[in-house]
């Protein structure tokens, strides 16, 4: 019994980092309304959209059913290159990557805080692109949720 517990709480205490580094903005549009005004805001920031992935329209066509979901990827060399250039390994987290999901009253945006995306690297705790990057990243879903 005591196995079981201890057991229970090292994976209930392992599964909370996965999510607490997730930062959720909720939006009353649905999602492609949500995506086109964070595609919107992503250009007038002056960064680029590499790409925008509809996992919806993945799933039909395969004949597969899932709710509407939409990843936008998009970056600023200005920010991810000091990043990158501190520690080539965060070439596998950038650019930066936001999802745009069905919710009951809209739609809600979710991305990784870069701080904790980026910490099992050789990146300095208090670089200030990665303070760029979190201060980015709040205002570019603040405005797509507006």
């Amino acid at each position: 019994m005591r196995r079981t517990i201890l057991s229970l709480i090292a994976v209930a205490g392992f599964a909370l980092p996965a999510s607490a580094d997730l930062v959720t903005v909720n939006s009353s549009k649905p999602v492609a309304d949500t995506m086109d005004a964070l595609e919107a805001a992503v250009g007038q920031a002056g960064a680029t959209v590499f790409a925008r992935v509809d996992h919806q329209q993945g799933a039909e066509s395969v004949d597969l059913q899932m709710p509407a979901a939409q990843v936008l990827i998009f970056g600023n060399p200005k920010l991810g290159t000091p990043a990158m250039n501190a520690d080539i390994r965060a070439a596998l987290y950038l650019p930066m990557k936001v999802a745009v999901y069905e919710a009951e009253n809209g739609s809600v945006l979710t991305y990784e805080d870069p701080a904790d995306m980026l910490d099992d690297l050789d990146i300095p705790e208090d670089a200030e692109y990665v303070k760029m990057m979190q201060g980015a990243l709040g205002k570019l879903t603040a405005a797509a949720a507006k």
